[in-house]
């Protein structure tokens, strides 16, 4: 049996907005963005370089529960978890694209990490992965 998680959907309060901040200022890439009619659509991004690997699915808030929960999704919990194999260089970068760090990055024996946020609040770990020993 093979399985895997392809998608994990982020309530956002507007499609192109959200579609602005993770396209230009993390530097996702847009995997689908398709009409469903009646104001939906389908919008997939994903990180540079994660070919075939999950991907963000942009749900544009639908009602006041729903909007409610834009930013905080998990209870003030980080997130999400974006890997890299350059924590400085991305770490730059994201500075420099204006991406809000809610500390300054530290190291652990898991990973070299600093937490961020999305345009809307959420939290989300930027880390490099260390090699643990076996």
């Amino acid at each position: 049996m093979h399985q895997q998680l392809a998608h994990v959907a982020l309530v956002v309060r507007e499609y192109d907005e959200a579609l602005a901040f993770y396209t230009q200022r993390l530097g996702f890439r847009v995997v689908a963005d398709t009409p469903l009619g009646g104001g939906k659509r389908w919008v997939l991004v994903a990180p540079p370089g994660g070919q075939g690997g999950s991907a963000l699915l942009l749900a544009q808030a639908d009602g006041a529960e729903q909007l409610a929960r834009v930013g905080n999704q998990t209870g003030g919990r980080v997130f999400l978890f974006l890997t890299t194999d350059d924590f400085w260089r991305d770490y730059h970068a994201m500075q420099v694209a204006g991406v809000r760090f809610r500390e300054t990055p530290r190291e652990e024996a898991y990973a070299t990490v600093a937490i961020f946020e999305d345009l809307y609040g959420n939290l989300w770990d930027l880390l490099q992965p260390k090699s643990l020993p076996a």
